[in-house]
């Protein structure tokens, strides 16, 4: 499947509009690719309560399986000037559990896969692995 980095960026941006940072003043945003050529985005929402702030990735998988699941393939996030941005740890672990170590992300350097940036992950497959 062809990939659209600009276009998913674009989408991410415009998530990134829609965010709902009061207290942080960052908004970011996040567009994705599913393997059947849907894409879904997400955006970040603080709380007074900052530990019940739900990072822009969890409105993303959110979308993902509101809108009939699937496997994520490539992945943008940016901030409020359209800067590439990286998912900080406990969201590459969500982006894991929907798409894999094979995902693609957008970086400053170049595209990555989700194996580079997240090594030796726990997923889906360590649990299938265990329960055997």
């Amino acid at each position: 499947m062809q990939i659209n980095w600009e276009h998913l960026k674009e989408q991410a941006t415009a998530a990134m509009k829609q965010a709902y940072a009061p207290y942080s003043k960052f908004p970011v945003g996040v567009a994705a690719l599913v393997d059947d050529g849907r894409i879904v985005t997400g955006c970040n929402v603080e709380n007074a309560s900052y530990g019940l702030t739900l990072c822009a990735e969890c409105g993303l998988v959110s979308s993902l399986i509101n809108s009939g699941g699937g496997r994520l393939i490539a992945f943008t996030c940016v901030d409020i000037s359209g800067n590439l941005l990286m998912p900080c740890g406990r969201c590459r672990q969500l982006l894991q559990e929907h798409g894999g170590s094979k995902l693609q992300l957008a970086t400053d350097d170049g595209i990555k896969t989700l194996a580079e940036l997240l090594p030796w992950a726990f997923g889906p497959e360590e649990m299938e692995k265990r329960l055997d």
